[in-house]
């Protein structure tokens, strides 16, 4: 019986440093976005005050944030660099890994030119890849185009891909070149480029 309770009493002191640790993670976590959010307040309100001050300032802000796409995969990048990452490690590495099961290059049987982007030829149920590594910016049905999957590649290109049933993805997504984005509807898929808000020429993205 007192070897019962000898045991128990080192459970419930293990049971103790696990919650106090888990309390410890919380806290660093809390205090750690805390700070960010201060900080996000403290450029917003310096911006603020430029605006204020100059006219010309305020032209260029609303040019750079209504006039261009914003680049999300910049922003992380530079916020990683700078900052870190939102999470603090111990807790960065209990959360969920996506793990790549498909992993292939893209390829077409004929091609042809359709206003602001090509239109290709492929097989109907063709499992469509990333053309680049990105962001998930867009899923839904876009005026003029249909239902269109964009991605924010990491080369500031988005891509548009008009005619394919998207797999089991999440707006903000982060995709790596080669995974499976969805299955063809028909035997074409669309594909547009953009950048700055303009179409650019798909030549410089597929072959």
């Amino acid at each position: 019986m007192e070897e019962y309770k000898s045991v128990a009493k080192y459970l419930n002191k293990q049971k103790g440093k696990n919650k106090e640790k888990e309390t410890n993670q919380f806290r660093s976590f809390f205090l750690g976005f805390c700070n960010r959010v201060l900080l996000s307040g403290i450029l917003l309100l310096t911006v603020l005050c430029m605006v204020k001050m100059n006219p010309n300032t305020k032209k260029d802000v609303y040019q750079t944030i209504f006039g261009k796409n914003f680049s999300f995969v910049s922003f992380q990048e530079w916020y990683q660099k700078y900052f870190g990452n939102l999470f603090p490690e111990e807790i960065s590495k209990k959360l969920p890994k996506e793990q790549m099961v498909f992993q292939e290059s893209f390829v077409y049987q004929d091609k042809k030119e359709i206003k602001n982007g090509v239109r290709v030829s492929v097989g109907k149920g063709y499992l469509m890849p990333a053309l680049e590594s990105g962001l998930v910016v867009f899923m839904g049905n876009q005026e003029g185009y249909g239902e269109t999957l964009i991605i924010q590649q990491v080369n500031g290109v988005d891509a548009w891909y008009v005619g394919i049933t998207p797999t089991d993805l999440k707006l903000y997504d982060y995709i790596e070149k080669g995974s499976l984005l969805g299955e063809a509807k028909e035997k074409e898929i669309d594909l547009y480029f953009q950048k700055e808000g303009a179409f650019v020429s798909y030549q410089d993205y597929i072959s």
